[in-house]
């Protein structure tokens, strides 16, 4: 198994979190991102927030570990950060590209998603360069 930062993966984990809630928050995209994916202030406010939250920070961990053993060790500023705004961009955006399209998503609800993936990606990369 390759060798890795576990403090550095913590630290993406909770960066990814973090900016998740910026993102989607009424100070950016959130509104936007509500109308987009079609969900009524009682569908957000009747969900169990303790299970999405708890959820989705594992799901950044598993995403930061992951990206973490594809990077390895001590990896260069540019492979960190391009190889994070590509996983971003062409694996994770465009993967759901291909859904929207056949869902009819809005054009505005995947430059939303995908920017944000894009950005998490970018982020987690940039933290795994600096934390080796």
């Amino acid at each position: 198994m390759p060798e890795f930062n576990i403090w550095a993966v913590l630290a993406a984990a909770v960066a990814s979190f973090l900016l998740g809630g910026l993102w989607y928050s009424p100070l950016l995209f959130g509104k936007a991102w509500q109308r987009e994916a079609g969900l009524s202030d009682a569908q957000l406010a009747g969900g169990n927030m303790a299970l999405i939250f708890g959820l989705s920070f594992v799901l950044a961990l598993v995403a930061s570990f992951v990206f973490a053993m594809f990077l390895g060790p001590r990896p260069p500023m540019a492979l960190g950060l391009g190889a994070g705004f590509s996983a971003g961009l062409c694996w994770v955006a465009s993967s759901f590209g291909i859904n929207y399209l056949f869902e009819r998503k809005s054009l505005k609800l995947f430059l939303i998603n995908g920017g944000y993936h894009t950005l998490q990606f970018t982020l987690i990369g940039l933290i795994l360069v600096f934390m080796p």
